[in-house]
């Protein structure tokens, strides 16, 4: 056969380092097609191309055009033909916060880090660069704009017939401070380390005075202002010692045998030791929900650094009360919060559901009125003898247990502010962002977005 009449394709013709290249060179590596991530390349696409129509970010954004925020409006300086920098749109920053406590992210620095590197956090600052600064000082300095905020949300749910508030839930939920058990101390002790505080300010000054070129005029700055904040912070400790002097007492009145010194903490003085669910002791706050048990929409929110929940029914119904100029005519508790002043006073505003007391030493049963009661407190207890009031009662552990939760499964272990002020800020970020979620199944026509793939 001559070399013109062979096929193209006719393996027997062809010479054998053809056919198998490793046979006429072992040696040799093998060729693949390995990846080259240094390589530029141009596609057209934008911010809005990389998130579904139905992303969560979108939905955020949708909510928080829809809000009222006049009173931030208010207070920027900058404008149109005015000089001074352009600051961040208040909807971006609201809306940074939104998303991120849905996404169970607590960090002003890693919420910073994300706005660069996640598409959805890109999407929702929309070009505009933000940081951790920013950010941080933004979520705890406007409570009373957040406050307003929860009211509007509940209000707008009323007004479109979703909520009546009829019947709540109210329940206590403690959460982790931002600070350690070893941070608190005793008496002696601050003392002692305010002592010492004071000495290292005045030390630091005589040291910048009788040498001003020692260190950087930054440097020395920003050791005056750390000392000076420890000194802040203790002498904080110390003022706060005389409230917790006092429980102590009170606890020795009651007949307690073994009473420990009251301690404070030099890392946030607003926090107090407190049993966890876990059975230990933590320094710790007491975030206060009260929720709607129709539509598990939370409608007060309140944080303090009492231990128990006693004493907490009726500030929180005169919260209620504030807000929507009315109170509910249910108010489902557990016993945590029973006491006769706090049941005297509530029920003089709602009907009150808690389990009653069984008190051993009593000859009467726990459902009979007993000679020191009010009538309020004597009501109380007939009603809870009742079928019906056991009924009603149920619905507290499928509310407000069912919200308390979700609010743990949304980061809320431990705060990463300090002090109450800024604690409850992050609780209003929470039931804002809870009730956002709550509206798209309730009431997703109130926010014109296509439905969120995890709505709940």
């Amino acid at each position: 056969m001559s070399s013109h009449n062979l096929s193209l394709f006719d393996e027997e013709a062809l010479p054998a380092s053809t056919l198998d290249p490793v046979a006429s060179n072992p040696n040799a590596p093998a060729r693949v097609q390995m990846p080259n991530r240094n390589q530029f390349e141009l596609r057209p696409t934008n911010l809005d191309e990389q998130l579904e129509d139905d992303h969560r970010a979108r939905l955020v954004w949708a909510y928080v055009e829809r809000l009222d925020l006049s009173k931030l409006y208010a207070r920027i300086r900058a404008v149109e033909g005015g000089v001074g920098r352009t600051p961040i749109a208040p909807e971006i920053l609201l809306s940074l916060w939104l998303y991120a406590t849905l996404e169970s992210l607590g960090s002003a620095r890693a919420l910073a880090r994300l706005c660069q590197s996640h598409d959805a956090y890109r999407w929702l600052c929309g070009g505009v660069s933000v940081n951790y600064r920013t950010l941080a000082a933004f979520r705890v300095q406007h409570d009373e704009m957040l406050d307003d905020l929860l009211s509007m949300s509940v209000a707008r749910l009323a007004v479109a017939g979703v909520i009546t508030m009829k019947r709540v839930a109210h329940d206590g939920i403690r959460v982790r401070a931002s600070a350690g058990v070893s941070s608190l101390r005793r008496r002696v002790r601050l003392e002692s380390m305010l002592t010492d505080a004071r000495k290292h300010v005045a030390a630091l000054k005589e040291e910048m005075e009788n040498d001003p070129s020692a260190l950087s005029r930054r440097t020395q700055a920003a050791r005056a202002r750390a000392a000076q904040e420890r000194e802040r912070k203790i002498t904080a400790a110390l003022n706060a010692l005389p409230e917790l002097e006092e429980i102590k007492l009170k606890q020795v009145g009651r007949g307690k045998k073994k009473v420990s010194e009251a301690r404070a903490s030099t890392t946030d003085a607003d926090a107090r030791l407190m049993k966890m669910p876990n059975g230990g002791y933590n320094a710790a706050l007491n975030a206060q929900l009260c929720t709607d048990t129709q539509t598990q929409v939370i409608v007060g929110v309140d944080v303090t650094n009492a231990g128990v929940d006693q004493g907490q029914l009726r500030p929180m119904i005169d919260q209620l009360h504030r807000r929507y100029e009315r109170c509910p005519e249910e108010y489902l508790v557990d016993g945590g919060f029973v006491t006769r002043d706090q049941i005297t006073a509530a029920e003089k505003k709602v009907r009150v559901y808690a389990p009653v007391p069984d008190n051993s030493k009593s000859k009467l049963g726990p459902f009979e009125p007993h000679p020191t009661d009010s009538a309020e407190m004597a009501a109380w207890r007939a009603r809870m003898g009742g079928e019906a009031a056991q009924e009603i009662y149920k619905q507290r552990a499928s509310t407000a247990e069912c919200v308390n939760a979700i609010a743990r499964q949304r980061g809320l272990t431990r705060f990463t502010v300090r002090g109450i002020k800024k604690a409850r800020c992050v609780m209003m970020l929470f039931a804002l962002a809870h009730n956002l979620m709550r509206t798209l199944v309730l009431a997703p026509t109130l926010l014109r977005t296509p439905l969120a793939k995890n709505a709940v």
